[in-house]
């Protein structure tokens, strides 16, 4: 697998391309945000109350936090208070992911945007779920949570005649990244420890556009069956000053706008990578007949671990 794809040039010319503003009315949308309490989240959130969401939902670990991003966005925002509300959610832990989707499930009329934003990056070893961390947070609890959210997500296609959105966000890391669990005769298990684990991060971006491109689909196959239609992407939102990377980059305001992007895109997007506000190709990896490989197996994986936490999720399919 190649380590680098883009030139550097292609790289800061793309950094410094400035992203359409987003403009799209989500008057009565619902839309959830995890992480959406800091960086990249956070300027998304601001953006979806801005542009007329009737609630949105920022789900993040720490309610002190997420009151305080709350109180951030409605100060930029003062004719819309009230449309920000703050869920408790810990990616690191499958019963709280559990107890947030029944929440959801249970109490939302509608669900227009599942916008999964919030990974972890770590450069030392921390166990969670009998996982390393960043594989339980960044792959297990993230596709956990868009299955259990899909009937949601389909109830709001149906009743409202709408196509809803989930998205997940990515990282241009995953073309960096070599990989080298893919060789072992149980992905997922292989990741279970230590091994690796300055790569990790790079392996579940990667991770997260497999199988986003093998669930968008089982989703094709469902809706042929007359299950309404949900759009999932995937999206890179550049290199930015965010909690996991303070470096030089792009504002955080202006990542977002690729979370903005995804998340209102069209249905020609469903299944595909986004990276500048448009359609991109995956690495050559992603394409490629070993990644086609990988790609179906590491998905047979995820569905019988997911079993696992919640016996009957994958039939949500």
């Amino acid at each position: 697998m190649p380590l680098f794809e883009l030139s550097p040039f292609q790289f800061f010319v793309s950094q410094w391309t400035p992203l359409p503003y987003p403009t799209t009315d989500c008057t009565d949308k619902v839309v959830i945000v995890t992480g959406g309490n800091v960086g990249l989240g956070l300027e998304a959130a601001r953006h979806f109350v801005r542009l007329n969401a009737a609630k949105v939902i920022i789900a993040c670990r720490s309610l002190e936090k997420g009151n305080a991003a709350k109180a951030d966005i409605e100060s930029t925002n003062p004719t819309r208070k009230g449309v920000v509300e703050v869920w408790q959610l810990d990616l690191a832990s499958f019963e709280s992911v559990k107890d947030f989707c029944r929440r959801a499930d249970q109490q939302l009329d509608r669900l227009d945007v599942l916008l999964e934003n919030a990974s972890v990056l770590h450069t030392k070893f921390f166990e969670r779920e009998g996982y390393e961390e960043q594989i339980t947070v960044n792959v297990l609890s993230t596709f956990l949570m868009a299955l259990l959210l899909l009937p949601a997500l389909r109830r709001t296609a149906t009743r409202f005649n709408a196509t809803p959105h989930l998205t997940i966000v990515s990282s241009d890391a995953h073309v960096v990244t070599n990989f080298r669990c893919r060789h072992a005769p149980a992905v997922l298990q292989a990741m279970r420890g230590d091994d690796d684990i300055l790569s990790r991060y790079g392996d579940t971006k990667l991770l997260q556009i497999l199988l986003a491109r093998e669930l968008a689909e089982k989703l094709d196959g469902s809706s042929s069956k007359k299950q309404p239609r949900v759009i999932l992407n995937t999206l890179n939102p550049g290199l930015c000053r965010t909690e996991l990377m303070r470096v030089f980059a792009r504002t955080t305001e202006m990542g977002s706008r690729n979370l903005l992007a995804a998340a209102t895109a069209p249905e020609d997007t469903h299944g595909k990578y986004l990276s500048d506000c448009k359609i991109w190709d995956p690495s050559r990896f992603v394409r490629s007949q070993d990644g086609a490989n990988v790609q179906r197996r590491v998905y047979a994986e995820l569905l019988e671990e997911l079993e696992k936490i919640e016996p009957g999720v994958t039939s949500n399919i």
